[in-house]
């Protein structure tokens, strides 16, 4: 009796929390103040501290056995040892807690007040031209990153870090952020080899935080190349920057600021396949002329990257993308998954703040081509 009347009472908490969410959500000064530099850096810090010495992932194995638990409750109601009235009560009632932990020990960073206006960035759109500008600038610091790394424009960069020096290199591009943006404060690293890396792979995931560890986890089958961008932008959701494009661009800045070249070139890497993705979708042409300019090197990289998301490729992929699609929209983000590449706009305003860093004369004057495409 006792064990019923606490499900009923949890299940009955899981609706009260959804309504109190959505509440809090148009309160992002509240959430900003109270929660995000409030109670949030007490509970971040206290579970990085407490699980970040442990090698292994204590999030991944949290996830195993909730996975365990499901599995055994719907075998139990396949043999007709339960009832599915009995089945839904119980996974109402374990959602009610895992959705108070989520929010509490992460999620509700979500609402907070927006990086653009801290940063003072307009929200707007962008033209052509600005985007092209900013491209080709990428494309520019790219290809010299690649050829002082490699001594070479034809060879691909190897990243000559393990992971865990990479994790423990990671900070240092923090560090340099903290004059210009204090607010980026990062301290006591949780950063671990996912346990899950070969179903990330499955999925198209680079990387994740667990929110109920505090844990960022990289996936070690993607490109390594990758890694230090992916490890930036796990750091910045652990700081409480939770939209995708905010943790994208201050992954970005981490990155771009470090002192090691290998996260240099994999941050302006990610920052340029994000520019060349957004103009194909509007510009195939100008496209393909920035495709070619890319060094040698650069294309291997991207190809090597193909290679891996074909590799992993299943027919589940689309409706998993579909199912956290729909999370980010129902956690104040209305692009979904297209939040990703909304970092874009966050590039354009800080390089407007840069212009010496932005060339003024037109960027292409002839038609070139390029038969293959990386996208």
């Amino acid at each position: 009796m006792k064990k019923n009347k606490t499900r009923t009472l949890l299940v009955c908490f899981l609706f009260f929390q959804l309504i109190v969410i959505q509440l809090m959500a148009s309160f992002p000064g509240v959430i900003e103040i109270y929660y995000s530099k409030g109670i949030y850096p007490y509970i971040s810090q206290f579970l990085r501290g407490s699980l970040g010495w442990i090698s292994f992932s204590v999030g991944d194995l949290l996830v195993f056995t909730l996975l365990f638990l499901a599995i055994r409750s719907l075998l139990k109601l396949a043999k007709k040892r339960t009832t599915l009235k009995n089945t839904l009560l119980n996974g109402l009632a374990w959602t009610s807690v895992l959705v108070f932990f989520f929010y509490i020990n992460w999620g509700l960073n979500y609402f907070r007040v927006p990086l653009s206006e801290k940063l003072n960035y307009p929200i707007r759109e962008y033209s052509v031209h600005e985007l092209e500008k900013l491209s080709q600038l990428l494309v520019e610091k790219t290809n010299q990153l690649q050829v002082e790394i490699t001594g070479k424009d034809s060879l691909k960069v190897l990243v000559p870090y393990s992971y865990s020096e990479l994790y423990k290199m990671a900070p240092k591009g923090y560090s340099a952020l903290q004059f210009k943006y204090p607010f980026l404060d990062y301290q006591t690293p949780a950063i671990k080899n996912s346990l899950m890396s070969t179903f990330q792979s499955y999925i198209g995931i680079g990387g994740y935080l667990n929110p109920l560890s505090g844990e960022a986890h990289v996936n070690t089958n993607y490109l390594k190349t990758s890694a230090p961008s992916t490890i930036s932008h796990e750091m910045a959701h652990q700081i409480g920057y939770a939209a995708e494009n905010e943790a994208e661009f201050i992954g970005f800045l981490a990155s771009s600021h470090h002192p090691d070249p290998y996260f240099n070139y994999s941050g302006y890497k990610n920052a340029l396949m994000h520019c060349v993705n957004e103009i194909h979708r509007r510009d195939t042409v100008v496209f393909n002329r920035l495709l070619k300019q890319l060094n040698t090197g650069i294309k291997k990289d991207m190809q090597d990257g193909r290679a891996l998301s074909l590799k992993y490729k299943n027919p589940l992929e689309p409706y998993v993308k579909k199912g956290y699609n729909l999370f980010l929209k129902s956690n104040n983000q209305k692009e979904g998954i297209k939040s990703y590449s909304r970092m874009v706009l966050f590039l354009i305003n800080y390089y407007t703040e840069n212009e010496t860093l932005i060339k003024k004369e037109p960027i292409f004057d002839k038609k070139d081509s390029l038969e293959a495409t990386f996208h």
